[in-house]
């Protein structure tokens, strides 16, 4: 349905893309990855048509329908909600196809508001988090990110063949994300995405094409397949290319001995002269690498880290909270998840002190400094500053490489440094604003969408980051794989209550499935007997009908609830290998250090020995943390297989 043939496109003297290729066939899905700045929204573009190329051709099939909801911008007017969503409004759209290809079919330009399309629209944007009141909200009301869901909606409805989405899960929450990722999962026409979320990928794409020094390359299977064909790819070009450097070092060593020799002479000029007809092997450039480097670490506080006692807080008539408890102690790594709406960034600025408590009370634990990053934390960027001044205004103690190197992870590459804050977007501000939080960070880290505007690299970087950070952790995320790597305790909130669960994500999901199941399970019973107290002529058939339905509800529950046991009991033998390889890391780490320390020359350099010495205690102290972990992880999964073995 869609070509792309020898395709260049240059921008400001660079080849993005220089002679590239790509077929997408009806009912693919296509996740397109690279770098910021590698052309990936360029090649959106040339597919839209709103870009020619220099050389090369991009043809649809004549009738296919196209639609594409880009990053940001998009418009509102007076139109309502429902309206957008169902396209009856004049307002110019994102998916909008009127400067595409003439191919493209034009009835993507507006959807009959009949019965059927209004139905739906209203499922879709349920589903997107909207609530039925907000249907007939003028657009202009709500913010941007709530305008780009209902012109996501309008995609759904309208179901192009060709879907184009540019960092579509960015403008939603958790909930809403899942419900489109299963979504997506069912529908009928083709998908092509760029997306930084790799759990996203991985649950819906059946092949990744990867933008790389101006050329495309397309690996099959979802993005974690992708990683294991790109390192095989790049250790086998560096192995060939290593094999040729030898090879040629080989012959010029025989050149330059015997060129000068009359003798062997023109030996030596036949040697060179085979050097030169080589194909040359380039070393390829290993982009992905995850740089390795230890952040400043906060003060340790006390054990209590912060309680909110009998908090309430409304907005006007609004109530979200009545007299909730909520406590969080040192070291935890804690996600707060639910529906929009349900007030968890309330909750994180409460904790913040960024909200004042109207009623109850908020205690800081002893030697407590709490800090929250969220889009308010740009305002404190100076504007006259550079990059490279805002970020080095830390009072750690911290290197200008090491500076450098931080910014370099969170896309502040090169002379990008020397930019002031002035002209920095609101992406780059803040993403300047958690680089200074990550150089001097507190012991209570608040973080509220922290992903949004990084890249898979800088994503990798800020997890990394959290991972060493010797603090409490309290965050809210809709990036699952941010979730999973690093939440050791998960708050479900929802209609002003809580719900903790004592575990990470996955955890959770099998805590509430479980839950769910159960739920089902009584509801069954209770259905079963629901007939008891009607006229006996009536309640024979009846009843007989409902056992068999109840008894059939029965199986397919305890069917789900073993699942759920054998799901729950997969994930802990997981959690106990990863475990069982970060000890063995550590522990190879722990004598690497030991041997650095027993070497004279490590104290001929200044200061050598105090950071070996540090990186040895945080091994330590980490090598105790994992072990407890991991006995904790092996029992339990001990209970597991015992409770296996008696079912």
């Amino acid at each position: 349905m869609l070509t792309i043939s020898g395709v260049s496109k240059n921008f400001g003297g660079r080849a993005l893309l220089s002679a590239v290729d790509l077929q997408v066939n009806r009912g693919e899905r296509i996740g397109l990855v690279g770098p910021n700045g590698a052309g990936k929204t360029t090649l959106f573009s040339l597919i839209l048509g709103v870009a020619s190329a220099d050389e090369g051709t991009v043809t649809l099939e004549r009738g296919v329908t196209l639609g594409y909801l880009p990053q940001e911008s998009a418009p509102a007017g007076e139109e309502t909600v429902l309206d957008l969503a169902t396209g009856n409004f004049s307002t110019a759209s994102p998916a909008d196809a009127t400067t595409a290809h003439p191919e493209v079919h034009h009835s993507l330009l507006a959807v009959p508001a009949d019965g059927q399309a209004t139905a739906k629209a209203k499922r879709i944007l349920s589903g997107l988090g909207f609530r039925e009141r907000d249907f007939e909200r003028p657009a202009r009301q709500l913010s941007g990110g709530w305008v780009m869901r209902a012109h996501l909606a309008r995609l759904l409805v309208q179901e192009p063949d060709l879907l184009m989405l540019d960092e579509p899960t960015n403008h939603l929450d958790l909930e809403a994300l899942l419900w489109f990722q299963e979504y997506l999962k069912n529908y009928p026409g083709a998908i092509v995405l760029i997306s930084h979320d790799r759990e996203f990928l991985n649950q819906l794409v059946g092949s990744i094409v990867e933008i790389r020094q101006s050329k495309l390359f397309r690996y099959r299977g979802n993005y974690e397949d992708y990683l294991v064909q790109r390192q095989a790819a790049y250790d086998q070009q560096l192995a060939a290319y290593k094999n040729q450097q030898r090879e040629i070092a080989h012959l010029m060593e025989f050149v330059d001995r015997f060129r000068a020799k009359n003798t062997k002479a023109a030996q030596a000029q036949s040697k060179l002269k085979q050097i030169e007809r080589m194909v040359k092997i380039e070393a390829p450039e290993d982009d992905t690498r995850q740089i390795s480097f230890s952040f400043p670490q906060p003060q340790r506080s006390g054990l209590k880290v912060i309680t909110l006692k009998q908090i309430h807080h409304a907005y006007g008539e609004n109530v979200v909270y009545r007299g909730i408890d909520f406590a969080a102690e040192r070291d935890q790594r804690m996600v707060l998840v639910g529906p929009n709406g349900a007030g968890k960034s309330t909750l994180l600025k409460l904790l913040a002190g960024v909200l004042p408590v109207q009623a109850g009370e908020r205690i800081l634990g002893h030697n407590v400094k709490e800090g929250y990053y969220s889009q308010n934390r740009v305002e404190m960027l100076k504007p006259e500053r550079t990059v490279f001044e805002e970020a080095a205004d830390t009072p750690q103690r911290v290197t200008e490489q090491f500076i450098r190197t931080i910014c370099g992870c969170f896309l502040f590459r090169g002379d990008d440094v020397f930019k002031r804050v002035s002209v920095l977007s609101g992406g780059e501000k803040s993403r300047l604003a958690l680089v200074k939080l990550l150089l001097d960070p507190p012991n209570l880290l608040l973080m509220d969408e922290p992903t949004t505007h990084l890249d898979m690299a800088s994503i990798d970087a800020l997890v990394s980051a959290l991972k060493q950070f010797q603090g409490t952790l309290i965050f809210i995320s809709h990036d699952v794989y941010f979730i999973r790597a690093l939440a050791n305790h998960v708050v479900h909130v929802n209609a002003g209550q809580l719900t903790h669960y004592s575990g990470d994500y996955q955890y959770y999901l099998d805590k509430t499935s479980a839950t769910s199941a159960r739920a089902a399970l009584t509801s069954a019973g209770t259905n079963a007997n629901r007939h008891m107290v009607r006229p006996q002529e009536t309640f024979q058939n009846e009843a007989d009908g409902d056992a068999t339905i109840s008894r059939k509800e029965q199986k397919r529950v305890e069917a789900e609830l073993r699942q759920a046991r054998s799901r729950e009991r997969r994930e802990q033998q997981q959690l106990v290998h990863r475990l069982e390889k970060e000890i063995a890391e550590l522990e190879k780490q722990q004598e690497e250090l030991s041997m650095e320390l027993e070497k004279p020359e490590t104290y001929a350099k200044a200061g050598a020995a105090m950071h070996i010495n540090r990186e040895l205690s945080a091994a330590v102290e980490r090598l105790e943390q994992v072990s407890a972990e991991w006995e904790a992880a092996a029992t339990k999964l001990a209970a597991m297989d015992g409770e296996t073995h008696d079912t």
